[in-house]
């Protein structure tokens, strides 16, 4: 089966086709990095626009690059949530279009469960059942995947997602968008002992995360010692900053993998690209006996190519959606739109 599948959740505009949920045979990213770097963060108007504008071309180079045409594709899949609004309307509305043009079934993907499914293309042996992290820049989970469509989240952050507290850690250091990059390379440049940060708990709830209280703990440090004249060492700083973050996130998954009796562990999102992350969790999940798996780093962000990975398995299951398919800001993982 060939799904033409699209993705607009947030500055990334990408077309992919893939078959039978494991094969790529095209994958087009159009990243607007660039120009959201001068504004700190992404935003939203400018991203929606950007969208209009690239995603014709991007889904004509997908197509191109798989030498299909929109009458070779069984399918067409599009993330449709959560996200920002304005972006994925881009992308609903544009798959809805081709669809009636094409007389095709539109598949509704969630934009956390293509993330988790970047790892089927990575890893053919994967199967679930498993538990798995996602790591991104407005998401922090801990869910177990008990079948390819068939998710229950046993923690989640309370306030900023782990991506979030590394670019607004990565501001007030200097460093430019996106700061979490930044913060990775520095971080393997400095001290990690250097500063004692908290790592805080949610109390009645071990395995949900803040990382509200660290991300502050930083922005102290810094407007404390700018306050004194003192100059601190941005290297220690990150390093210090990346090996709490990445230790707290290491010691929840592995606990709740070996709690809820899980050998298989499973990393995704844009922060499982994070070196310091990767390192801990294979450090950590070979000194306990389990087996990790890792996206490759162009599956870590966003892209087309893991929805339609998940998509093959939401047609499996009968997830069709009609042309009243909208897009949707937020919305659990869990959520079955049928």
């Amino acid at each position: 089966m060939k799904i033409l599948a699209i993705e607009s959740s947030c500055d990334e505009t990408a077309a992919a086709v893939v078959q039978n949920g494991t094969v790529v045979l095209s994958s087009v990213v159009a990243s607007q990095i660039e120009e959201h770097k001068k504004y700190g963060g992404v935003v939203p108007e400018i991203a929606s626009r950007r969208h209009c504008e690239d995603i014709v071309g991007v889904t004509n180079e997908a197509l191109n690059k798989a030498a299909l045409s929109l009458d070779d594709i069984d399918a067409i899949a599009v993330t449709y949530a959560p996200g920002l609004i304005g972006a994925l309307l881009v992308g609903v509305n544009f798959a809805k279009g081709l669809c009636l043009a094409k007389n095709k079934p539109l598949i509704p993907v969630h934009h956390i469960r293509s993330h988790i499914a970047a790892n089927y293309i990575a890893h053919k042996d994967l199967k679930p059942p498993f538990i798995c992290l996602v790591a991104s820049g407005g998401h922090s989970h801990i869910i177990e995947v008990k079948d390819y469509t068939d998710f229950t989240v046993i923690g989640r952050t309370r306030d900023d997602a782990v991506g979030e507290a590394y670019d607004k850690a990565a501001r007030c250091l200097g460093f430019p968008y996106p700061g979490g990059v930044y913060m990775d390379k520095a971080a393997q440049l400095g001290d990690e002992s250097t500063f004692k940060l908290p790592r805080p708990k949610v109390d009645g709830s071990k395995y949900d995360f803040s990382f509200s209280g660290l991300k502050t703990a930083v922005i102290n440090l810094l407007h404390n010692a700018e306050q004194k004249g003192d100059v601190l060492n941005k290297n220690d700083v990150a390093a210090s900053f990346q090996k709490t973050a990445c230790d707290i996130l290491s010691d929840r998954l592995i606990s709740a993998a070996i709690e809820y009796g899980y050998r298989d562990v499973v990393i995704a999102g844009g922060v499982s690209a994070n070196s310091g992350l990767r390192k801990k969790l294979a450090q950590d999940c070979e000194k306990n006996g389990l087996n990790l798996y890792l996206p490759p780093l162009e599956l870590c962000g966003d892209n087309a190519a893991m929805v339609g990975s998940q998509a093959y398995f939401e047609y499996k299951s009968g997830k069709v959606a009609g042309f009243d398919l909208n897009a949707v800001a937020s919305l659990p993982v869990d959520f079955d739109c049928n």
